[in-house]
């Protein structure tokens, strides 16, 4: 009894393998300026700047196209976080230029990622609301403020797939927290208004 055949087969896992990880090290190192130009894609679009954060999302989509075809062999769960970072920049800019949120099919990208996506959204329509406020503005912060609850409503029973999409309960969690803390500030701010409004009328 020999090991030539053992010997053949790891040869060839060996090289096998090599490949996935040096796609895994490619992917992790290059995959994080898909991040930053999504995270600038968010700053831009707050700033009121949304021409910059639209050209930060193309560059981020180019990049995320071309790292696709490296990942292979079950390399795809190193894609997620970029691309829940890509989802969450392009449906705010989707939110603020009033058009509908894409899907995954059109932003192309796994159903996890677009389920925390999503998920993270939720988060900064909540600062957008309160900058709308913020500046008076209250019919733009109730307008954001809807789709911000309608997200909630229609992702709150993705935490019945933690086990699948990591993190959704808590993250749901989270935003319930968010959307009942905007729901009162913005009843507060329409209770003001209404005040000033009918002291106006006294004087």
């Amino acid at each position: 009894m020999t090991l030539k055949n053992v010997k053949t087969s790891l040869n060839k896992i060996s090289k096998s393998l090599g490949v996935v990880q040096d796609s895994r090290e490619f992917l992790l190192k290059n995959t994080r300026e898909i991040i930053i130009l999504c995270s600038k894609s968010i700053i831009a679009v707050h700033k009121g700047e949304l021409e910059t954060g639209k050209n930060n999302l193309k560059q981020a989509d180019i990049l995320l196209k071309k790292y696709k075809k490296k990942a292979t062999g079950g390399l795809e769960r190193y894609l997620i976080t970029p691309e829940q970072e890509f989802v969450e920049a392009a449906c705010l800019i989707a939110i603020v230029e009033k058009k509908e949120i894409p899907s995954d099919k059109k932003l192309s990208v796994m159903p996890e990622s677009y389920v925390l996506g999503l998920l993270d959204c939720v988060g900064e329509l909540k600062r957008m609301v309160f900058d709308k406020i913020r500046v008076g503005k209250i019919d733009d912060a109730t307008r954001i403020f809807d789709i911000m609850e309608n997200l909630y409503m229609n992702l709150y029973t993705f935490s019945l797939y933690d086990k699948v999409v990591k993190e959704a309960r808590r993250k749901i969690d989270v935003n319930r927290i968010l959307v009942d803390d905007v729901r009162s500030a913005i009843t507060e701010e329409k209770r003001r208004s209404e005040l000033i409004k009918t002291l106006q009328k006294l004087e």
